[in-house]
């Protein structure tokens, strides 16, 4: 086992508030100048660039994770990651049926689908920065279901999070972590914040812009850089722990 270096909340230039020069291959290379060693691209609400980010990674040899940034109907952001690309897929699916609303690229920013060499494949029309009608509990369910690891997103935040929005962390919420932005450490959001369940606090870049990227990071110990690893880790399971 060894120590890797993770981002697992990252965007590209599919979220419309995203930097137009988040393409996939340079979220990779920027992610490899920083020392990284794994990551996971989030775009709000859809996938359609982990397939581009997953080839560029392989090809310069940083593992990429397929993640995507849900927005329940309460308006929580949650991460759901995954291993390979068809099970985001499989939860974009879910997750456009119940997406109402078209963008409006002139308020909220374009919506661009790349490859891995950056070539624009199409301009996404939906509303992904809006919110998914399905509640909470039933995306975390639809996420672990297909063999995701789910973690409520900056939950510091005064907005989009579960501690903005609810006010508390469900006990019956089957969440593997709690993420803190960059402007909280975690000992500061035990004290600050009551009632977090015994959930590993996880620090991730949230990265919008290629310099934000990696900062900050979290380092797991693991055997290999996948999600069943990455849950033992949180679970401080047969070695694996977050450091």
């Amino acid at each position: 086992m060894r120590s890797f270096r993770a981002d697992l909340h990252i965007h590209s230039c599919l979220s419309p508030c995203a930097d137009l020069e988040m393409s996939p291959r340079a979220v990779v290379e920027a992610s490899l100048a920083r020392g990284l060693d794994v990551i996971a691209l989030c775009d709000h609400n859809s996938a359609e660039n982990v397939g581009a980010a997953m080839r560029a990674g392989f090809r310069e040899g940083l593992h990429v994770l397929a993640g995507i940034e849900m927005c329940s109907q309460e308006e929580v952001h949650l991460l759901a990651i995954f291993d390979r690309e068809e099970q985001a897929l499989r939860l974009q699916e879910t997750l456009y049926r119940h997406l109402k609303g078209t963008n409006r690229p002139e308020l909220f920013g374009d919506q661009i689908v790349v490859n891995e060499d950056d070539e624009v494949v199409f301009f996404n029309d939906r509303l992904l920065i809006g919110a998914v009608q399905l509640e909470l509990g039933r995306l975390v369910e639809d996420a672990r279901r297909l063999g995701g690891l789910v973690i409520a997103s900056h939950i510091d935040r005064p907005a989009f999070s579960l501690l903005s929005q609810l006010g508390f962390v469900p006990k019956d919420l089957a969440l593997d972590g709690l993420e803190i932005s960059r402007y909280q450490d975690p000992e500061g959001a035990r004290e600050r914040f009551q009632g977090l369940q015994g959930l590993p606090l996880l620090t991730f870049s949230d990265a919008h812009f290629l310099k934000d990227i990696g900062n900050p990071c979290s380092t797991f110990f693991l055997e290999a850089p996948t999600v069943e690893e990455i849950r033992m880790a949180l679970r401080g399971e047969q070695g694996r722990h977050l450091s």
